[in-house]
């Protein structure tokens, strides 16, 4: 009950037959604690009364843009402000198609035009209108600006239609604004770029020289801080991993690339964190025919690859707050120290790569922190959950240090 109490939900109903449901919904909010505004579209009149919504919420449904008065109140702007979540309930075709294009042409639409709270979006329709081009390009839109959707699921529709389309049941729903809420949000003013996986240095068409990387450990912190509101760039190279929501990926094949992209971005960035197995050298040549394999000696010549952390660690004009990652088969404290001190990072993540048999796959992983005058262990435990730890120190250790001078 905790995760919800007091906080001020403001639900937008929109005209669809699954509005009868919502007024049950309000009323389970409610009994949990949340405080609860509602505003509905003119063609949600149609499906449920305003006084119904007015009785179970407590509160009269928001109906006007100007609240008249001795001090005039913009009523979008008061309410946007005012919301802690904004949950469109249920949600059709068309709210979607005007919120895509940024329409503003209700109350609804304004405070989600002008609010900087988090707005969920919870369709409901007929499974052809959900499954059309549009529709799927316009949730596509909204899910690139950082809307949440929640559902649809398959089901039974009023029409006799059976498939995706349906609306969420009410426990399902409240249990995603239990989990939205019980995430931490302290990373919504921040940007933040990832490097993860590992790079591929090209001998020849079938030949490589590369790190071993499964790139889930990246992955997972791009997740968790995108969970907790930061805006995510992923700078990936070649692993077969689902982007996290909301997280901008970038895909590169070799150090090269990656040094590159780090670049074009970097002096934006609030944080940077250096968690690919960047190849240390690349052929000096790529032969465009396979070599042979007729002699049973061949060498190659190599060539040193930059180092992407260090080269982002020394900048002198508006440099990040710099993590690196260190992976050591023996004196693992010692040489991460040298490491952090020789690429003037700001804290690096230290752990022994003889944890795991499976280098590449693991799901699991435990890391030493190690900054100038501290030193912190995070035990064994789940990539995801590690990562909101890791992250947990980071922001402290940031808004210490950089927050205030920092202000891109």
């Amino acid at each position: 009950m905790k995760k919800i109490a007091g906080k001020h939900i403001l639900i937008g109903i929109s005209g669809s037959i699954a509005a009868y449901k919502v007024p049950e919904i309000i009323r389970k909010l409610k009994k949990k604690g949340a405080i609860i505004r509602v505003v509905m579209t003119h063609s949600a009149y149609s499906f449920i009364t305003p006084l119904t919504a007015e009785v179970i919420s407590g509160h009269p449904i928001e109906k006007n843009n100007f609240i008249s008065g001795s001090n005039i109140n913009i009523n979008h702007i008061k309410l946007g402000k005012w919301a802690d979540l904004i949950l469109i309930i249920p949600a059709t075709a068309n709210l979607i198609a005007r919120l895509s294009i940024g329409m503003a042409n209700d109350l609804l639409t304004e405070i989600c035009l002008v609010s900087k709270s988090r707005i969920a979006v919870v369709p409901a329709m007929n499974k052809i209108m959900y499954q059309s081009k549009f529709t799927q390009k316009n949730i596509k839109i909204l899910k690139k600006r950082n809307f949440l959707i929640w559902g649809p699921e398959v089901g039974k529709q009023i029409c006799n239609d059976f498939g995706l389309g349906k609306m969420l049941d009410a426990k399902k729903i409240i249990k995603l604004i239990e989990l939205f809420f019980k995430k931490k949000k302290d990373m919504q003013n921040i940007s933040i770029t990832i490097t993860a996986g590992p790079t591929y240095e090209l001998l020849d068409p079938m030949r490589l020289i590369t790190n071993y990387s499964s790139g889930k450990m990246g992955f997972s912190i791009a997740q968790a801080a995108s969970e907790r509101g930061a805006q995510v760039t992923l700078i990936s190279g070649p692993v077969y991993l689902k982007t996290p929501k909301n997280v901008k990926r970038i895909n590169v094949i070799n150090a090269l690339e990656m040094y590159k992209k780090v670049h074009q971005i970097i002096q934006k960035q609030n944080i940077f964190i250096g968690c690919a197995a960047v190849a240390d050298y690349r052929p000096t040549k790529f032969s465009k025919q396979k070599i042979k394999t007729n002699n049973k000696i061949v060498h190659l010549k190599l060539i040193k690859n930059p180092d992407i952390i260090a080269s982002v660690g020394k900048l002198n004009k508006n440099r990040p707050y710099v993590v690196g990652f260190s992976a050591e088969t023996h004196n693992l404290i010692q040489c991460s120290h040298e490491k952090r001190i020789k690429k003037k990072l700001d804290l690096i993540c230290a752990n022994r790569i003889t944890l795991s048999k499976d280098k590449s796959n693991i799901k699991n992983n435990s890391l030493n922190l190690l900054w100038k005058n501290k030193k912190i262990y995070l035990p064994f435990n789940n990539k995801l959950k590690l990562s909101h730890q890791l992250l947990d120190e980071i922001i402290q250790d940031y808004e210490k240090k950089y927050k205030c001078k920092n202000s891109r």
